[in-house]
């Protein structure tokens, strides 16, 4: 039985649907909030110079089919081939979210009866709908997300084919009409319709705690009062009130590999979709200005690549992080053990994935996801603005109030990491 949490007054109640494309793998956004992203693209993604549906594809799920010939294993239940899948792809089961809002193309498939499961790792994400189809994304080092969604054939395996649907919600405002991971933060019906939306048109760190997490399942928080997870929503005149809905309540964890949707896992999943947009925004930005300059960059598009290149900067050194309420994280050992197994570590030990976990994530401000083959194979000209800008930024010489937040130890700290680890070498796949 699920009980009152609080009253909303609504002058207007808007009943929506608040539908996404099959392979909508995050959730959350708040009116109003700053945009990363600018102006938006004068070159369709669909066009020349990106060509995104005719490019070469160089995406892990993308090189995983090419080894198994299109189609992944076979399994006596879909738990079981869902469970293949991420030990294929290296995903951990323990990062687990789940979703109850009806805000994918299977929407009549997600209920709070039936909530949607995401896993995922720092390029790979796979969502999961009991009774449903499997959904991919990955992420492409040139073109960014690639979404695929996948079909059971008679022999019992799954094929996969890219879904140009997805695009429907997954090329638009939030990340500037490109390719981009969405989030959505609803207060939905038990039925999963929308009652109501928060943070639109962005996705981040940055997002205040108190807009986030609607319409999601949330374990391993101490102060759910903090966010919007584990609520549904009820019409009342002049409003909505706000009714808890625990996990595990209104559906069976026996139909997932996990008993979890971990807090950290919501705070790093938040991240790093941040940091694939901005990364996305700037692989395209630099391809339509190097293509508008037959090779070299014009003035003005100069500028623009140096905007992008400082807030990316600032989003790498979480200048804008949300604070967290102070001892607020209980990670689930599993998935913080599964995390803490891809250090990469300085001799003294030190790694960009050590946490702080009081009121901000981490104790090293710098993003791991620096590590990765998108950042790293990033074009020249835009990857070197945001190393220059880096090392600026965390010079303990600079007369900048702009990265003040950090001080002189953890920005030494920081560069040592960076240095050690070899953590801003280009990639030689481009």
């Amino acid at each position: 039985m699920v009980k009152m949490a609080n009253m909303i007054p609504w002058p207007s109640i808007r009943m929506r649907s608040a539908l996404g494309p099959i392979a909508c793998l995050a959730l959350v956004l708040p009116i109003g909030a700053t945009r990363l992203f600018g102006q938006a693209p004068k070159v369709s993604f669909r066009e020349f110079p990106h060509n995104y549906w005719s490019s070469p594809l160089e995406d892990p799920f993308s090189r995983f089919l090419r080894q198994k010939g299109g189609q992944v294993q076979d399994g006596p239940t879909d738990q079981v081939k869902l469970q293949s899948l991420l030990r294929a792809l290296d995903i951990p089961q323990s990062s687990q979210l789940l979703v109850y809002s009806a805000t994918s193309l299977q929407s009549g498939l997600i209920l709070p009866s039936n909530p949607r499961a995401i896993y995922f790792n720092e390029d790979t994400y796979v969502g999961y709908v009991p009774g449903g189809r499997l959904e991919v994304a990955s992420i492409d080092p040139s073109l960014g997300p690639i979404f695929y969604v996948s079909r059971p054939e008679p022999s019992g395996k799954e094929s996969f084919t890219r879904s140009e649907r997805c695009m429907n919600c997954h090329a638009g405002r939030t990340s500037a009409q490109l390719p981009g991971m969405v989030a959505e933060s609803v207060i939905c019906t038990p039925t999963g319709a929308s009652l109501d939306g928060f943070r639109r048109e962005t996705v981040g760190h940055q997002i205040p705690l108190r807009e986030r997490l609607g319409g999601w399942h949330v374990t391993g928080s101490t102060h759910t009062g903090s966010h919007l997870g584990n609520l549904v929503g009820e019409a009342v005149p002049g409003g909505y009130r706000t009714l808890l809905n625990p996990p595990g309540v209104q559906f069976n964890f026996a139909h997932y590999p996990n008993k979890t949707s971990d807090f950290l896992a919501h705070l790093l999943h938040e991240h790093q979709l941040g940091f694939h947009n901005l990364v996305t925004l700037a692989a395209y930005r630099t391809r339509e200005a190097l293509a508008k300059g037959q090779g070299h960059l014009l003035e003005g598009d100069a500028n623009v690549l140096s905007d992008i290149s400082a807030r990316l900067t600032r989003y790498i050194l979480f200048a804008d992080e949300a604070p967290l309420p102070a001892n607020s994280v209980i990670p689930d050992p599993e998935f913080l053990k599964e995390f803490l197994s891809k250090r990469i570590a300085t001799k003294e030990g030190d790694s960009l994935r050590d946490f702080d976990l009081d009121t901000r994530i981490f104790r090293y401000r710098c993003s791991y996801m620096i590590y990765t083959e998108a950042f790293r194979s990033l074009p020249t000209v835009i990857l070197e603005r945001v190393t220059e800008r880096l090392l600026r930024a965390l010079s303990t010489d600079s007369s900048s109030e702009e990265f003040t937040y950090l001080t002189k130890d953890e920005k030494q700290s920081i560069r040592r990491i960076l240095t050690d680890t070899n953590a801003l070498k280009r990639s030689d796949t481009r």
